[in-house]
């Protein structure tokens, strides 16, 4: 997964996108308000990045005041950190769901077919937050702890498929941060051009293509 996703909400409990503020639980109608504020600020960052969005068109798009906007949210900055924890949770389910894969580990035996469910699975993810993703790796908060976090969560995430990888590879990889790294980058890459770049290629080809290739990584001798 490319982009910042900033950690530092995790750690203080309170950035999940939906349904708590500060780490206390909303009750349904303040949950939605929430959520119609992250929701039409994601969209404010894809059209003006971070650093072009104001507060006042976030409250203008949600048609609230801003004394509305400070119940739920310090600031924009926090209202990233949300979208980018949301991000990175749909990655990292993404990725978990691997083990859900037939065979044995080391055998390198997953059939083309499983592996091609399983990109489809992801790509459905990166359809919700890969938008998001690549605006913010273009357009993010750029003090030094955020960019520390994203890198942070955007190794952990590639440890997290690398690692996957590696123990059904025939040979495993000397290196699976990087053989992770290696994976997102095409997987991201690929669901870009399949289904935000307007290019001429067919998406299940894409999909087929992605997991031949994973599939060439898994039985390599």
């Amino acid at each position: 997964m490319s982009g910042p996703q900033s950690p530092a909400t995790v750690r203080k409990g309170g950035g999940e996108a939906g349904g708590t503020a500060g780490g206390v639980d909303l009750g349904p109608r303040a949950a939605r308000t929430r959520d119609r504020i992250l929701a039409a600020s994601r969209e404010l960052f894809l059209e003006h990045g971070y650093a072009g969005t104001r507060i006042a068109q976030i409250t203008a798009a949600c048609a609230i005041s801003r004394a509305g906007f400070y119940t739920y949210f310090r600031d924009k900055q926090e209202i990233f950190n949300a979208l980018g924890v949301a991000a990175y949770r749909a990655v990292l389910n993404a990725v978990e769901a691997w083990d859900d894969l037939p065979g044995q580990r080391g055998d390198g035996a997953v059939s083309r077919a499983d592996l091609a469910e399983w990109v489809a699975g992801y790509f459905a993810i990166m359809d919700e937050h890969g938008p998001f993703i690549f605006s913010a790796s273009q357009s993010a908060p750029t003090d030094e702890q955020t960019q520390a976090d994203a890198h942070r969560m955007q190794m952990r995430t590639a440890w997290a498929l690398g690692t996957r990888i590696q123990a059904r590879q025939r040979v495993p990889s000397d290196t699976p941060d990087t053989l992770g790294l290696a994976a997102l980058a095409l997987l991201d890459r690929s669901w870009f051009f399949s289904r935000q770049a307007n290019l001429p290629v067919s998406d299940p080809d894409m999909i087929r293509t992605v997991a031949a290739w994973l599939a060439a990584v898994l039985g390599a001798a």
